[in-house]
């Protein structure tokens, strides 16, 4: 079998978008689609997504026009060759470009094998707990209702994307917990990295005291001795954004320095999921657990979802809240259950379907190699 074709989208839903902390404007979340066509007739997809200030993005796009060649004639099978060929050398790519490649060739050999991609990964489970990762609302009368609706929908576990300040998510805390069992719903408090060492430090306590399941980026990915000096100083676990860790050395470094309380990353920012399996690899070695990220449009946030049923030390799916803006352009989407559960896909490789022509009709701009 051999790659004949691929094409490539940015897709601009016509949805409703939304901000993550006070001091971010809302954002566009670019659905950068690629279709991979070989000469057998088997079709592949795949989708990221990237989310920018002011405008929807090309660059992911344009970035795999760049690697994309490499990949005509080749056999799409051999996925371990073609990550090595595509890899960043002189300069960083952008780790979603390096996803959309290997996302497609996973998709394509599910197809080919008539699996689901959790399937070839070794199906450790067909179900995962989701938490509803929430946008950032106008103010804590809003969340509670936000909580209140989610949960009778079937929710069992929140995460908060706040304003970022201390002392106004703080409030937001302490509301939740008085409104709600923190004992029987798992709540989660994500700071988008924007605390410094002291307030984390103030926070992460009062979460701990709260009875909150964690708190993440509460400091900079990259300020790894903050991280360490947090982690020891509370036991409430402390993740990363994990938006900022895109290769397995510097992954690896900080989980042998004990630098979280659970690791976080996802196929996007690790560039698929050949190198995602690795990091799963490190991180139970290393006996961490593994928060994968999930956020996003269906085809990106199911790709995930593949390799967390893969794994038993990822303990939660995350579920943007609202759903409907990122199930834009799908006939299939992943819902959570009455009991606050995500099921396996079904269908061969990603297990979803696109709708073409909604793609098409949101479609900014397009290119083709061949």
């Amino acid at each position: 079998m051999k790659i004949e074709r691929i094409e490539v989208r940015s897709v601009g839903p016509p949805t409703e978008q939304f901000s993550w902390s006070d001091d971010l404007p809302a954002q566009y979340a670019t659905n950068t689609v690629l279709r991979l066509f070989t000469d057998e007739g088997v079709e592949a997809v795949s989708g990221v997504w990237n989310a920018t200030s002011f405008g929807y993005e090309k660059y992911t796009a344009e970035a795999i026009r760049h690697i994309a060649p490499i990949l005509i004639g080749r056999d799409p099978l051999q996925r371990e060759a073609l990550w090595y060929d595509i890899r960043p050398r002189v300069f960083p790519v952008p780790p979603q470009a390096l996803a959309s490649i290997d996302l497609a060739l996973w998709d394509l050999a599910g197809k080919v094998a008539g699996l689901p991609i959790y399937q070839l990964l070794g199906a450790r489970r067909e179900r995962i707990r989701s938490y509803a990762s929430t946008p950032m609302l106008e103010d804590v009368p809003a969340y509670l209702k936000f909580v209140a609706d989610l949960l009778a929908e079937g929710y069992t576990a929140v995460k908060f994307h706040t304003w970022c300040i201390p002392d106004r998510d703080l409030e937001l805390c302490r509301a939740v917990a008085r409104e709600f069992d923190t004992a029987a719903i798992d709540f989660m408090h994500d700071a988008e990295n924007n605390y410094d060492r002291t307030s984390s430090l103030r926070v992460a306590r009062e979460l701990e005291e709260l009875g909150f399941t964690w708190f993440e980026a509460p400091l900079p990915d990259w300020d790894l001795d903050g991280y360490r000096e947090l982690s020891r100083s509370t036991s409430i676990p402390i993740l990363p954004s994990g938006n900022w860790y895109m290769d397995l050395t510097t992954f690896n470094e900080a989980l042998r320095t004990h630098t979280w309380g659970s690791a976080r990353t996802d196929v996007h920012m690790m560039g698929g999921i050949t190198q995602t399996q690795k990091a799963m690899a490190l991180t139970q070695a290393a006996g961490v657990n593994c928060e994968i990220m999930s956020w996003g449009y269906s085809l990106n946030s199911c790709a995930n979802l593949h390799v967390m049923l893969a794994h038993d030390h990822c303990t939660f799916y995350e579920h943007s809240v609202p759903q409907q803006p990122y199930e834009y352009g799908m006939h299939d989407v992943i819902r959570s259950d009455s009991e606050g559960y995500v099921h396996a896909p079904t269908k061969p490789g990603l297990g979803l379907e696109v709708d073409w022509e909604a793609m098409e009709a949101a479609t900014f701009h397009q290119f083709a190699i061949e």
